[in-house]
């Protein structure tokens, strides 16, 4: 579905991607994971030429993007971020709905794909169709940029740390929603994250990138089990120090600071 051969994008002197080569089978989510500046949302933005790469090639469906027109291509392709970036002078419904506008779908047609697409995302269309952006929570801000992403049902969908900013609990939610979601359409996505536990409980494989480079290419329990080098394994002790801390407090296995009660 999506191919990477070779991709790097340089700043002056700066790497940003570093000779990334790498492929996305179709009904895969693939979640980029790294630390601050490893060049995840860069690779995001190459796929949908947000950003033009320096050298290399993204392919999506066999064809090079560079042979498709910019504005073709993004429609094909659904963009939801953690900044959400809502109009802020249309409504919920009309948010939704910008890209159907674009590609010329009928009134009706768009009025019912919006309401259908509310309703997937857990927003009650006749409750929140008319409302205006700074009337929503920050998690209902972010299910409609989910929303959004949805609505022209393209083929693939890039996902920037869409859950980032969010309490525990509506992340959490919004998390269970996305799962839900992703295998009802059976989405291609890629998912941009810094957190480690929402890497590998959402990816069907994780590709882990520093400083650029490509440095492990696995499924999650093989990133745990076999760690590539010992930047990967660093990254993986995060969630097992959090199970062992868990077990500790319930007094399970590993309990090394108090004794079950």
């Amino acid at each position: 579905m999506i191919q990477l051969k070779n991709l790097t994008k340089t700043y002056d002197r700066i790497v940003a991607v570093d000779d990334l080569t790498l492929e996305i089978q179709r009904g895969e989510l693939l979640v980029l994971l790294g630390g601050s500046g490893c060049g995840k949302t860069t690779t995001l933005k190459l796929i949908n030429r947000l950003v033009e790469p320096t050298s290399g090639i993204v392919r999506i469906d066999g064809t090079d993007t560079r042979h498709l027109p910019p504005h073709e291509l993004r429609r094909r392709i659904g963009y939801c971020f953690q900044g959400v970036g809502l109009f802020p002078h249309m409504t919920v419904a009309e948010n939704v709905a910008i890209t159907l506008d674009l590609l010329g779908w009928e009134i009706g047609e768009r009025q019912a794909r919006v309401q259908e697409l509310l309703s997937m995302v857990g927003l009650e269309p006749q409750e929140f169709a008319h409302r205006w952006p700074h009337e929503l929570s920050g998690g209902q801000q972010q299910r409609v940029g989910l929303g959004r992403a949805l609505a022209a049902e393209p083929g693939i969908r890039l996902l920037d740390e869409p859950f980032g900013a969010l309490d525990p609990l509506t992340r959490d939610r919004l998390q269970r929603s996305f799962q839900e979601i992703r295998t009802r359409l059976s989405l291609t996505g890629v998912f941009v994250t810094h957190d480690m536990v929402e890497a590998l409980l959402l990816g069907d494989r994780v590709a882990v990138l520093d400083r650029g480079r490509l440095v492990q290419l696995a499924p999650p329990r093989d990133l745990l089990l076999e760690p590539a080098n010992d930047y990967v394994a660093q990254l993986m002790d995060t969630p097992r120090r959090q199970i062992e801390r868990l077990e500790g407090l319930l007094g399970g296995p590993g309990t090394t600071t108090r004794d079950a009660p």
